[in-house]
């Protein structure tokens, strides 16, 4: 399939972009225009959502599933709290009669913000531990996102801080 290009946004299109920041891809939706820059995807009526702050995006042919994270709770707010918890949020459904190269920026930006994941199982649930690239930002976020039912304190509560010091010595070693 061959790939164009189309940078320039139409007039209707047009955002107040970061010193910086620079459109990728865009589509047209029904009630306004998504925008794919370097630093995330702009969605209609709706401020940017930064590469770091999708949890998933998937694409069918016709439309774009965007499911944005959620925090459900501050390292600072618990004792010993290792990283940020994140959830998904409800998704965002756009039907796209023509994507353009859009779909495809979404997924490899997405994808690329990811510097390190890996999932644990825990004698009460499980957890997957995420570090992200924030654009404009050094260094990595990281982040907690326990499987469906799993307590987020609770008692394996000391064994996902160790987890989490393994996967920050294992990242930074690579």
């Amino acid at each position: 399939m061959a790939r164009f290009r189309r940078h320039r946004l139409p007039a209707g299109a047009q955002r107040e972009f970061e010193s910086g920041e620079h459109v990728a891809a865009w589509a047209p939706y029904e009630s306004g225009y998504l925008i794919a820059t370097n630093r995330g995807l702009w969605l209609p009526g709706r401020d940017r959502l930064g590469w770091h702050e999708i949890h998933k995006a998937t694409w069918s042919g016709r439309e774009l599933v965007v499911t944005p994270a959620r925090l459900v709770r501050e390292a600072g707010s618990a004792p010993d709290a290792p990283a940020d918890v994140y959830a998904d949020d409800e998704p965002l459904h756009f039907r796209l009669g023509d994507p353009g190269e859009l779909p495809y920026q979404v997924r490899v930006r997405v994808t690329r913000s990811v510097a390190y994941s890996t999932h644990h199982e825990l004698p009460n649930g499980g957890v997957r531990i995420v570090a992200r690239r924030v654009p404009g930002r050094d260094g990595l976020s990281w982040e907690l996102r326990y499987d469906e039912g799993t307590a987020v304190i609770g008692p394996d509560h000391d064994l996902v801080g160790e987890l989490f010091a393994q996967a920050r010595a294992t990242a930074s070693a690579s």
